[in-house]
C-alpha cells in the first residue's frame, strides 16, 4: 500500500536571469541585427533615448582607450573579469543620480572615414531566410507555432540543411527562446518548413534532399526509378556502384542512364537555388564586427559600433520617477511609480547589456590576436597556429559557451581580407619534429597532393598516407579519410578519369 505525503528535498539547479538572457542573446548578434535589435527597443521603451545625454558631461576613461578609439593589442582589464553567464545584481537606484555617459561607446569609438573599407557592397535582394519566413505565413500554424517556426529557420545552414535532431531543436529552443513545447509539436512544426520552396530546404541529409526534389517533378518512368534507386540503394549509388544497382532493379542500361540523369540534375545544396542560383552568403550585407589596424609597427583591435547609435536613460522619466517617490501614496501613483520604474529598469539594463556584450567582444578578440598575431602580420594560411575555443576561454576567463556565442557569426577586416572568427580555431597534431601544427596545414598539403595528382591513376588513402609521412606527417589511413570527407574528395576510384 502506497502513503501518500509531504517530502523536502534539496536540489541544485542553474536558472538564468533575464538580464543574463539579454546578455547572452546580444552576443550572438553581430553588428547590423544590433543595430535593429536598439532600434525595436528604442520603439517599445520610452525611457531609453538616442543620442548624448546633454545633460551630463561626458566622461572619458583614458586608461583604456586614447582619443583615436584604438585598442592596444594587449587589451585592457579593468580589474573585472565579467562573463555574461555570471549573475549581476541590479539596483535601479544606482542610475537615479549616475552619470549619464553612454559607457558602452567609451571603449571603442567609430570613425565614419573607415566606413568604406570596413563594409562589403550589398548586393539587393532578399534572403533566403527573409523568403522562408514569409512562407510561415502561408501555412495554418499558430501565432506561437509561427514564432518557433521562423526561429528554426534560424538554424538552417548555408546549404538548405537543418542538421539538428528533434531533442536539440527542442532543449536550444527552451534555452535560448524560454519556449518549451513537446518533440511532437517540433516534428510538426520541421514537417511543414520541409515542404517550402525551394524543393529540399531544412532536410536533414542530402538523401531526403534529393528525394523531396524529385517528389516535385512530374512522375515519369525515369523519375519513378530515380525516386527508387534513393530511397533503396543511396549507400550504393554514392559509392557508384551501379553494376549493382542494376542488377537489383532488373533494369536496361538505357531506363538505369535517364535515372542518373534525373538525380545528376538535382540540386544537393537547395540554399543555392534560391533566386536562380546565386549564393546567399554573396546577397547578404558583410560588416566586420572588427578591424585589425596597424600603427607604429604594432597591431590593433577596433570594434566597428557601424551605425549603432548612443543610447542614454531618460531624464525625463528619471525626474518623473522621483516626482512619484514624493508624492502621497495611492493605488494611481503606486501604478505609475511601478510602470516608470520598470521602463527604466528596462534602458539601463539594456545599455548595461550592449556594454557588456561589447567589452566582451573586445576582450575575445583581443585574445585570439595576440593568439594568432604572426597569421595577422602577414596572411599565411600556415601561420596559423593550433587554437580550440578552450583556449581563448583559459586567456579571458570566460566560459567555452560564451566564447562560443562571440565567435558565431562575427568578422573581422583584416589587410588581407575579411574572415569569419571561426576561421582561427582550428584542432592541432603532433609532426615528426614533435612541434604542433594546426590541422589546416594538414588539409592544405592534402589538398595540393590530390590536385596534382595523376588522374588517371589518382592516389588512394594509402599512398597519400605514404606521401603525407614523407613531408613529416606521420597520419593514419583513418585520419587521411576524415580530412578527405572534411575537404569534399571523394574517394581514388571515384576521382578517376580517361
Amino acid at each position: 500500500m502506497q502513503k501518500v505525503g509531504l517530502q523536502q528535498t534539496l536540489t541544485q539547479t542553474t536558472k538564468l536571469s533575464p538580464t543574463q538572457i539579454q546578455v547572452i542573446r546580444m552576443l550572438e548578434l553581430p553588428s547590423i541585427e544590433l543595430n535593429q535589435r536598439i532600434n525595436e527597443e528604442l520603439q517599445e521603451n520610452p525611457a531609453l533615448e538616442e543620442g548624448r545625454d546633454e545633460t551630463e558631461d561626458l566622461r572619458m576613461d583614458d586608461a583604456t582607450i586614447d582619443e583615436e578609439g584604438y585598442m592596444p593589442e594587449d587589451g585592457y582589464d579593468d580589474g573585472r573579469q565579467r562573463d555574461p553567464l555570471q549573475n549581476e545584481d541590479f539596483n535601479y537606484e544606482q542610475y537615479i543620480s549616475d552619470d549619464e555617459t553612454p559607457s558602452y561607446m567609451l571603449r571603442q569609438q567609430y570613425n565614419p572615414a573607415d566606413e568604406d573599407r570596413r563594409e562589403v557592397p550589398i548586393i539587393g535582394g532578399s534572403s533566403l531566410i527573409e523568403e522562408l519566413k514569409a512562407q510561415v505565413y502561408l501555412t495554418k500554424m499558430t501565432k506561437p507555432q509561427r514564432h518557433v517556426a521562423k526561429w528554426v529557420l534560424g538554424n538552417i545552414d548555408d546549404d538548405g540543411y537543418l542538421r539538428r535532431t528533434t531533442e536539440q531543436l527542442v532543449d536550444d529552443l527552451m534555452f535560448q527562446e524560454q519556449i518549451t513545447i513537446t518533440d511532437a509539436e517540433m516534428e510538426d512544426i520541421v514537417r511543414q518548413i520541409k515542404q517550402f520552396d525551394p524543393p529540399g530546404i531544412a532536410s536533414a541529409n542530402l538523401q531526403e534532399c534529393l528525394i523531396k526534389q524529385l517528389e516535385c517533378k512530374p512522375q515519369t518512368a525515369s523519375v519513378q526509378l530515380a525516386h527508387t534507386i534513393l530511397s533503396d540503394h543511396f549507400e550504393a549509388f554514392s559509392k557508384h556502384h551501379f553494376d549493382k544497382i542494376k542488377q537489383r532493379l532488373t533494369c536496361t542500361d538505357e531506363d538505369f542512364q535517364a535515372a542518373v540523369q534525373e538525380i545528376v540534375h538535382l540540386n544537393q545544396k537547395p540554399a543555392n537555388a534560391f533566386a536562380g542560383n546565386v549564393y546567399e552568403t554573396q546577397r547578404e550585407t558583410i560588416i566586420p564586427d572588427f578591424t585589425i589596424e596597424e600603427r607604429d609597427d604594432e597591431l590593433y583591435v577596433v570594434l566597428n559600433t557601424g551605425d549603432i547609435p548612443e543610447l542614454h536613460v531618460s531624464r525625463d522619466y528619471k525626474d518623473m520617477l522621483e516626482e512619484y517617490n514624493n508624492m502621497p501614496k495611492n493605488q494611481e501613483s503606486r501604478e505609475a511609480k511601478a510602470f516608470i520604474k520598470q521602463k527604466l529598469e528596462a534602458a539601463q539594463s539594456f545599455i548595461d547589456a550592449i556594454q557588456q556584450r561589447n567589452e566582451t567582444l573586445m576582450k575575445t578578440m583581443t585574445a585570439i590576436l595576440k593568439a594568432q598575431y604572426d597569421f595577422f602580420l602577414d596572411g599565411e594560411e600556415t601561420s596559423l597556429k593550433p587554437m580550440v575555443l578552450q583556449d581563448i576561454a583559459d586567456r579571458t576567463g570566460f566560459d567555452v559557451s560564451t566564447i562560443s556565442r562571440v565567435s558565431n557569426s562575427k568578422y573581422v577586416q583584416t589587410r588581407f581580407g575579411i574572415y569569419p572568427l571561426k576561421y582561427f580555431f582550428s584542432e592541432s597534431m603532433t609532426n615528426a619534429e614533435g612541434d604542433e601544427v594546426s590541422t589546416r596545414e594538414i588539409k592544405k598539403m592534402l589538398q595540393e597532393l590530390i590536385d596534382n595528382e595523376d588522374k588517371r591513376s589518382p592516389l588512394t588513402d594509402e599512398q597519400l598516407v605514404e606521401f603525407m609521412g614523407q613531408h613529416g606527417y606521420p597520419i593514419a589511413r583513418r585520419t587521411i579519410a576524415k580530412y578527405r570527407d572534411l575537404l569534399g574528395i571523394p574517394v581514388a576510384r571515384m576521382r578517376k578519369s580517361l
